[in-house]
C-alpha cells in the first residue's frame, strides 16, 4: 500500500480534506459544513430517488393475514 497521502473534496463546499484519522469531519472539511449538509437532509432538501412499482387490482384486494 501506498503512503501517499489522500485527498478528497468536502460534499458541501469541495475544500481538499486529508483522508486521515486525524481529520475529524471527514468526509467534510469542517463541523460547520457536515451541521450544514445534515440540515439539508432533515429539511428534505436531498432525496434518495425511488421508482413507485403499479399495483395490480389482485395485490389490494388481498386478504389480511390470520384470514
Amino acid at each position: 500500500m501506498s503512503d501517499a497521502l489522500r485527498y478528497v473534496s468536502c460534499p458541501r463546499c469541495g475544500a481538499q480534506v486529508p483522508w486521515v484519522p486525524a481529520s475529524k469531519h471527514r468526509p467534510f472539511c469542517s463541523e460547520r459544513c457536515q451541521l450544514v449538509d445534515l440540515g439539508a437532509w432533515a429539511t428534505e432538501q436531498y432525496r434518495v430517488g425511488a421508482l413507485e412499482e403499479d399495483r395490480d387490482a389482485s395485490d389490494l384486494s388481498e386478504k389480511p393475514a390470520g384470514q
